[in-house]
């Protein structure tokens, strides 16, 4: 089977194929507008909040182009400005006006300029997706794919396995989550305590229950030897 990529000119159906595929850019995306003009030369072309109320802003361009970076920023810095305003006149959305907006900037290619500009930008999240449309026999659709992501999107996109894992997290796992249990002694294995014949255990019982007392046997003649002048003075 056959794919074919597709071109397309004409950005604002490169707008509405976007619109209807933004589950393939992120989960969670809602458009609350599109085409809002911010001065003469920029338009901020789609205005979305993700699943925590956070304002996405999506510019768009059917050619590689640097300058859609600028409008981004110009239309970013709108946004943020006027986000209160933007949370009561859409009610109906739940956008936080806590949180900054951030942008995403979707082309068919990024030159080498806008991709080292995003990179090194502190203070703002900015994601770069390079678009494609592929027809495939009957059907066609659109290809999106991320080239860049904010590092403060990892936690979004760990099943990615692009936040590296830390040592501490590693040494985690290589230790045990129950200690081992005592190995259990065999019966042919000698135990601890000596062995004592029978007849010793029966001495060593006895001795520990009725230990005996230590007689001299010269002190019983001396107790008689004293004993015997006493009887001779009872006589007289």
């Amino acid at each position: 089977m056959s794919i074919e990529r597709i071109e397309i000119e004409n950005k604002p159906e490169l707008e509405k194929i976007i619109m209807t595929n933004l589950g393939h850019i992120e989960k969670g995306l809602t458009v609350i507008c599109n085409d809002v003009p911010i001065n003469e030369k920029t338009t901020l072309d789609i205005l979305c909040h993700d699943d925590k109320g956070q304002l996405v802003i999506i510019q768009i361009s059917v050619n590689e182009d640097d300058d859609m970076l600028l409008y981004g920023l110009q239309s970013l810095n709108y946004v943020n400005k006027f986000k209160s305003m933007l949370k009561m006149t859409y009610a109906k959305h739940k956008i936080d006006d806590k949180e900054n907006p951030r942008l995403i900037l979707i082309a068919p290619s990024f030159s080498e300029t806008v991709y080292n500009a995003v990179k090194n930008m502190q203070g703002m999240r900015i994601d770069l997706y390079e678009w494609e449309y592929l027809k495939i026999g009957d059907q066609k659709g659109l290809r999106i794919q991320p080239i860049f992501t904010s590092p403060r999107a990892w936690k979004r996109k760990a099943e990615h396995g692009d936040k590296p894992k830390s040592r501490e997290r590693l040494e985690t796992k290589k230790k045990p989550e129950h200690p081992p249990e005592p190995k259990p002694l065999k019966p042919s294995e000698p135990k601890l305590e000596p062995k004592l014949e029978s007849s010793e255990k029966k001495e060593e019982s006895e001795s520990l229950s009725h230990p005996k007392k230590s007689v001299e046997p010269e002190e019983k003649p001396r107790e008689a030897s004293k004993k015997e002048p006493k009887k001779k003075l009872k006589l007289f």
